[in-house]
């Protein structure tokens, strides 16, 4: 689409770089391809207290699966956003068994306090028997997109 900010599979307008929170390019609000940022001085802050934010991972079985949970995850606002990551080769061991499968990984921005919620809406929606469900604490960051994170998922 020549004249446009996108690229091949882009929406006309939509910023490069794309990602859960850089959907308008600003930190505070605008339009697309507004360059205005947070004025605030950021030097030092992570954004928030550590721990109050999870960075949290879930496989599926295909891209189908994946991105149902993804969008109902997100209309519940369980969490902020969730990436989906396909082509993930996993290798573990089931029932004595060594296995290695393809799948898809969610890399899933939510409230630490939201995880417990999230990890039984996972797994009572999930085909897996024992659905990986694992949460990070978030420790540092950038300080406008945690923002955006803790405003996105109610705690």
């Amino acid at each position: 689409m020549e004249g446009t900010a996108g690229t091949a599979g882009t929406a006309p307008g939509t910023p490069t770089g794309g990602g859960c929170g850089s959907g308008n390019g600003t930190a505070g609000g605008g339009s697309a391809g507004d360059t205005r940022r947070d004025s605030g001085d950021t030097a030092g802050d992570t954004g928030g207290d550590t721990g109050e934010l999870s960075a949290a991972f879930v496989t599926c079985p295909n891209l189908s699966v994946a991105t149902e949970l993804a969008r109902s995850l997100v209309q519940r606002r369980l969490a902020a956003c969730v990436n989906v990551i396909p082509g993930v080769t996993s290798v573990y061991t089931w029932q004595g068994k060594l296995e290695e499968d393809s799948e898809v990984l969610l890399m899933i921005k939510t409230r630490s306090s939201r995880v417990p919620a999230l990890s039984d809406f996972v797994r009572s929606h999930h085909p897996y028997e024992v659905p990986e469900v694992v949460a990070l604490p978030v420790a540092q960051g950038n300080p406008p997109y945690l923002r955006w994170v803790r405003d996105s998922v109610p705690p």
